[in-house]
């Protein structure tokens, strides 16, 4: 028996002992709840941050929205709205790719702010006679790529020049060989006719045309090479195909200083001595990654083996260089030059000069995807084309095939809308004029194959409309280039019709690479795949 203290002292225990047990789990439960309260805060806090943040990409099903500041992986499962784009249920589905640069009145999106990039022409090395022509033109502030490329050019380095469309390129290759033309002419005052200076070579005659300055652009500005030529003592040449065998037997032989042509035309008209390449000291290859495609590749090589391409500039800038500069420009370019081009001048001698936006989606114009059957098409097409007529926006419509091209444009014609086409399968007498009316402005609607994707200028277009998408990464970057250009007006975009399953595979990785980086990481494997390895270009 206890005694009756230590019964007392035993019963207080008891009783602390289940006011503790009752307590603790009150404690434990307001914890949980403390925790519970404390994730669903940060739940909302992340919600709410993702409202006031800006879409990088929206979508028709908002779970797959994704908001500026969220960060994938390469190796991250990325949640892509394009996913089930596969089934035939998934049609009327979309997405787009927002803008992430903010433009407003008429944009210039390759001019940088940085300290590093040079404020004026002037101080590029750019001759005092260039440069005041360029003022009258209203152009003072060289782009990026110009500021970057024109003095390393100026040094008679040979040069390969990517940077995105649209942001100058030509005036970066254009501005230091009217240069160099102009203080090598006192020393060959001598010269022959048709014996030029400078050649700049073109896969095709729309390109040529527009740098030669032969087609009255909208812009002044885009009658190049005539615009400089018509205020310095110089002159430019165009030649381009077309009744090839009249100009064998009926020559024309003229001074020249510039001569821009396609491929084709010069390599006939020097093979046969009409033109004599003895005097050129720079050679340029404009859009050179097309240059560089199984179609050209063979006669590009020939046509090269003429020129002794040096490896240093020139010493000394006042002299004539002994030999021959090399500079290579375009939007895309093959990691396969040495196997290309070899034999025909050291690779390692290219001085590379890059823009940090090459091979990247243009930042500055929304990009909407549609995932279509191909029996909505029509229809689509239709009421955008409508809607843009209404609102005076010029828009350019691309397809695969030359088919397709002529067909959008009667169809669109039948519905009331003014269209015409431009492809590749036209003759020369009726390809003639049909870029010229939709530059000037007789036309605002262009149906056209990737023969116009490519250096075309077209700082009126607002809305590039891809009815066909393209097969290739590299097409669909120099496509979206059509619009968003230097000089552009706000308000520029694309739309893409998706309806095949290899359409959906490609979407899959521009949407992919948008979600990692912006990057469109895999666009060198494809341009090496399209441009295979030509063996002539080794013999």
């Amino acid at each position: 028996m206890l005694a009756g203290s230590e019964f007392q002292s035993l019963a207080r225990a008891v009783v602390k002992q289940d006011e503790y047990e009752e307590v603790l789990p009150a404690k434990v439960q307001a914890a949980v709840k403390e925790k519970e309260f404390s994730k669903s805060k940060c739940l909302n806090d992340i919600e709410s941050s993702k409202q006031t943040k800006k879409l990088r990409i929206s979508c028709k099903r908002s779970e797959f929205n994704l908001h500026a500041g969220q960060h994938y992986s390469k190796f991250d499962d990325i949640p892509l709205a394009s996913k089930g784009w596969h089934h035939r249920k998934s049609r009327g589905d979309f997405f787009t790719i927002q803008s992430y640069r903010e433009a407003s009145g008429i944009y210039n999106p390759a001019v940088s702010t940085s300290s590093d990039i040079k404020s004026s022409f002037s101080d590029t090395g750019i001759s005092e006679e260039i440069t005041t022509i360029l003022e009258e033109q209203h152009i003072t502030s060289p782009t990026v790529i110009q500021s970057d490329g024109i003095p390393v050019i100026l040094r008679g380095k040979n040069t390969l020049l990517t940077a995105e469309t649209g942001c100058g390129k030509t005036l970066a290759y254009l501005l230091p060989m009217i240069h160099q033309i102009l203080k090598w002419q006192p020393y060959l005052e001598d010269r022959r006719p048709n014996r030029p200076l400078g050649v700049v070579i073109s896969p095709n005659r729309e390109l040529a045309n527009q740098i030669g300055g032969i087609c009255k652009l909208h812009l002044g500005l885009q009658e190049v090479a005539s615009q400089f030529s018509k205020k310095l003592n110089f002159t430019t040449k165009i030649l381009t195909g077309g009744h090839t065998k009249r100009k064998m037997l009926n020559p024309t032989f003229e001074p020249m200083d510039l001569l821009v042509a396609t491929l084709g035309a010069v390599s006939k008209l020097t093979t046969t001595g009409i033109y004599n390449m003895g005097d050129t000291h720079h050679v340029v290859l404009d859009e050179a990654d097309t240059l560089l495609d199984d179609s050209f590749n063979e006669k590009l090589c020939h046509f090269l083996k003429r020129f002794s391409f040096q490896f240093q500039g020139p010493s000394t800038p006042m002299v004539v260089p002994a030999g021959v500069q090399l500079t290579l420009v375009s939007a895309t370019m093959p990691t396969s030059l040495p196997d290309i081009l070899g034999n025909i001048v050291d690779t390692d001698s290219l001085q590379r000069v890059s823009s940090n936006q090459v091979h990247h989606l243009l930042p500055h114009v929304p990009q909407k995807f549609y995932r279509l059957g191909q029996s909505q098409k029509p229809a689509q097409l239709l009421a955008m084309v409508k809607q843009d007529v209404g609102r005076k926006h010029p828009i350019i419509i691309f397809s695969n095939k030359s088919s397709t091209c002529d067909w959008i444009s009667m169809f669109l014609n039948e519905n009331g809308v003014k269209c015409t086409n431009l492809n590749g399968s036209m003759p020369l007498a009726v390809r003639e004029g049909k870029l010229k009316a939709f530059q000037t402005g007789e036309m605002d609607v262009l149906s056209c194959t990737d023969i116009g994707s490519r250096g075309i200028n077209t700082i009126r277009v607002r809305h590039v409309i891809n009815y066909d998408f393209p097969l290739y990464t590299a097409d669909y970057i120099h496509r979206c280039g059509r619009t968003g250009r230097v000089g552009s007006m706000q308000g520029c975009h694309v739309s893409n019709f998706v309806a095949t399953g290899r359409e959906v595979e490609l979407v899959q990785k521009i949407e992919a690479s948008s979600s990692i980086r912006l990057y469109l990481v895999n666009i060198l494997t494809e341009v090496v795949k399209k441009f295979p390895r030509n063996e002539h270009c080794n013999k």
